[in-house]
C-alpha cells in the first residue's frame, strides 16, 4: 500500500508542468463560456437558499444580479413615489394608476360602448277584456301596442307582469303571471301580434288573451324555436362611439442656488419641494378627472388648442337621487339594487362621496339586510365595506366633493369598466435654466398627458341629493 502512494507521488512529481498546462486550459475554457453566456455568470454568483431565495456568493450585489435574481425588486422611483403620496386623497387618481392604463398615440381617444338591450317596455294601450258576446276567436291572437315595440322581435316570450295566468282548464288562475308568444310584428305601425301561452278561456274556445292595463310592464323573456326551425330573427349590437381629450397635467419646481447652500432649521430640499408638487398636481387631476369638461379651447395669447379633459361625473349612465334629511336602511336597500342590477357589472364597487352623504351613511344601524363589515386595503386604499344581498360596496370619503359643494352627493364606480388612457405618462424632466440664462435655480417639470372613461356606463351611478 506504501509503495503504491510512493509511485503515485513520483508520478505526480514527474508530470506536474503537465497537469499545470492541462489545468490552466480548462480555466481557460470556462471563463470564455461565462462571457459568451452573462446568464451563465449570474447563475454561477448566485447559490438558492433553504427557503427558495437567492444569495450573492462571489461578487457584490449589483444591478444586473439583482434583475436577474429579483426582477421585480427595482421599481421606477416617480412612479411608486405617486402612488404612495397621500392615495387617500385621490381615490380615482389612485384607482387609475392601480388599474394600469392604456398608451394612446393621440391626444383625441376615441372608444365604442356596447350596451345591453333593453329587457322591459310597457302597455302603450291597454289590451280590453274578451267580450263573450263577440266571436271568441278575436281574442286568440290579438294586436299590443308598447313603449319599445323595437325590444321584441318574432318567437320572443314575453311576461305581462301581474297579469295572472290561467290553468291549463282556462277558468282558474295560475300562480304564474301570463306569458306571451310573439307571432309576426306589423311593418307599418310596428304593433306586435301576440298569442297567450297561459291564457283564460272564453265560452268553448281556449287560448284567449285576458286583460291587460295600460302602462303595465311586459319583460321580454326567452326565444322559443319549433323543431324545424333553421333561422331565427336576427340580433344586431352596435358599439356607440364616444370620445375624450388627454389633458396635458404640468408642475414645476424650483429651487435657487442660494437656497439649496444656505443653512436650514429643519430639513428641507427639492425632494420635499417635489413630493409636495406631485400631491397638489393629483388633487388638481382628481377634480379635472372627476368634474372636467370636454373642451377643446383656444387661447388667443398663447395662439394654441388646449385640449381639457372631461369628467366621469358626466359619463355615468346611472343616477340615484335621494331626499334631503336623514338617510334610512332602506334608501341604502334601493341604493345598492340601482347600483348592481340592470347592468352587467361587477358585484363589488366603490362608492365615493362627500362628507355629508358619508356622515348619513356612518350614522346608520345596520342590520341582518345590509351590513358594516371590516376595513379592506385595496390598491393602496383604505376603504370601509358595506355589504348587500346585492353586493358589496367599498366606501370612502372623497374631499374633493367637499371642495366643489357637492358634499352630499356621491359616485359609484365600477373599476373593472374604468379606463385610464396616457398620451404622456407621469414624467419629470430637468431644465438647466441657469445655462440658458433665465434663473440661477434648480428646475423640475412634472408631466401627463392623461384622460379617464368609463367604458359601461350603466355600471356606474352618481348618487345626487334632491
Amino acid at each position: 500500500m506504501k509503495n503504491k502512494l510512493l509511485e503515485k507521488i513520483k508520478w505526480i512529481k514527474s508530470n506536474f508542468k503537465l497537469i499545470l498546462v492541462l489545468l490552466f486550459t480548462l480555466a481557460l475554457l470556462m471563463v470564455s463560456c461565462s462571457i459568451a453566456d452573462s446568464s451563465t455568470t449570474l447563475a454561477m454568483a448566485m447559490v438558492a437558499g433553504v427557503a427558495g431565495g437567492k444569495h450573492v456568493v462571489d461578487g457584490p450585489l449589483s444591478t444586473d444580479v439583482t434583475r436577474e435574481a429579483s426582477p421585480e425588486l427595482l421599481l421606477n422611483e416617480i412612479d411608486s413615489q405617486i402612488v404612495k403620496i397621500r392615495p387617500m386623497a385621490t381615490p380615482v387618481d389612485q384607482l387609475s394608476r392601480c388599474a394600469g392604463a392604456k398608451r394612446t398615440g393621440s391626444m383625441t381617444v376615441d372608444y365604442y360602448n356596447v350596451d345591453t338591450k333593453p329587457t322591459t317596455a310597457t302597455m302603450k294601450i291597454a289590451n280590453p277584456a274578451p267580450n263573450p258576446e263577440m266571436d271568441p276567436s278575436n281574442y286568440t291572437k290579438v294586436k299590443i301596442m308598447t313603449s319599445n315595440n323595437e325590444i321584441f322581435d318574432v318567437s320572443d316570450t314575453i311576461l305581462v307582469q301581474g297579469v295572472n295566468g290561467y290553468e291549463p282548464d282556462g277558468t282558474t288562475y295560475s300562480l304564474n303571471d301570463l306569458v306571451l308568444y310573439v307571432l309576426k310584428k306589423e311593418e307599418n305601425d310596428g304593433g306586435i301580434w301576440v298569442m297567450p301561452v297561459n291564457g283564460m278561456k272564453v265560452g268553448d274556445t281556449e287560448g284567449c288573451v285576458p286583460a291587460i292595463p295600460k302602462n303595465n310592464t311586459l319583460i321580454r323573456m326567452g326565444r322559443a324555436a319549433s323543431e324545424l326551425d333553421v333561422m331565427s330573427p336576427q340580433f344586431e349590437a352596435l358599439p356607440q362611439k364616444a370620445r375624450n381629450f388627454c389633458q396635458i397635467f404640468k408642475c414645476q419646481v424650483e429651487q435657487s442656488t442660494l437656497m439649496k447652500m444656505s443653512n436650514k432649521e429643519v430639513p428641507w430640499n427639492m425632494s420635499d419641494q417635489e413630493e409636495a408638487a406631485i400631491y397638489d398636481m393629483r388633487l388638481g387631476m382628481e377634480k379635472s378627472f372627476l368634474f372636467g369638461v370636454k373642451k377643446k379651447l383656444w387661447d388667443p395669447s398663447k395662439k394654441e388648442n388646449i385640449m381639457l379633459t372631461g369628467g366621469i361625473w358626466y359619463q355615468a349612465g346611472k343616477v340615484f337621487n335621494y331626499d334631503d334629511g336623514q338617510f334610512t336602511q332602506d334608501e341604502v336597500v334601493d341604493l345598492m339594487r340601482e347600483a348592481f342590477t340592470g347592468n352587467a357589472g361587477s358585484k363589488r364597487k366603490i362608492l365615493i362621496g362627500g362628507s355629508g352623504l358619508i356622515g348619513r351613511l356612518n350614522k346608520l344601524e345596520y342590520s341582518k339586510v345590509v351590513t358594516a363589515g371590516e376595513n379592506v386595503a385595496k390598491w393602496g386604499i383604505d376603504f370601509s365595506e358595506l355589504r348587500s344581498k346585492f353586493g358589496t360596496l367599498y366606501v370612502l370619503l372623497s374631499e374633493v366633493f367637499d371642495e366643489v359643494g357637492m358634499a352630499d352627493n356621491g359616485m359609484v364606480i365600477d373599476p373593472e369598466y374604468l379606463q385610464k388612457y396616457c398620451h404622456i405618462p407621469f414624467s419629470t424632466e430637468a431644465l438647466n435654466l441657469k445655462a440658458s440664462g433665465v434663473r440661477n435655480v434648480d428646475a423640475l417639470v412634472l408631466t401627463e398627458a392623461s384622460c379617464l372613461v368609463l367604458r359601461y356606463p350603466k355600471a356606474h351611478m352618481r348618487i345626487v341629493m334632491q
